[in-house]
């Protein structure tokens, strides 16, 4: 999989960020979430997954992309783990 790199309201290139895939998919670095309502709320999380709080000013880095290149994108910020 290859990422490319939306944008991220971060000032020290932490969280949040926004990327997208060469899959149709986007990949988000955001927040753990560690309230305990919210984690009753959410349910167990299973194997390899995770639920993340991103803030919604996040997704204004996101367009519908016409089409990913990734053979002339190259990955900014670092690169998301194999693995959907």
């Amino acid at each position: 999989m290859r990422v490319m790199f939306l944008g991220s309201t971060s000032q020290n290139g932490g969280s949040p960020t926004l990327w997208a895939t060469d899959r149709g998919s986007l990949v988000v670095r955001g927040y753990r979430i560690t309230d305990p309502q919210a984690l009753v709320d959410l349910g167990e999380v299973p194997s390899g997954e995770a639920d993340i709080e991103i803030p919604l000013e996040l997704l204004s880095f996101y367009q519908a992309p016409a089409a990913y290149d990734a053979a002339t994108t190259p990955a900014a910020g670092g690169s998301a783990e194999e693995g959907r």
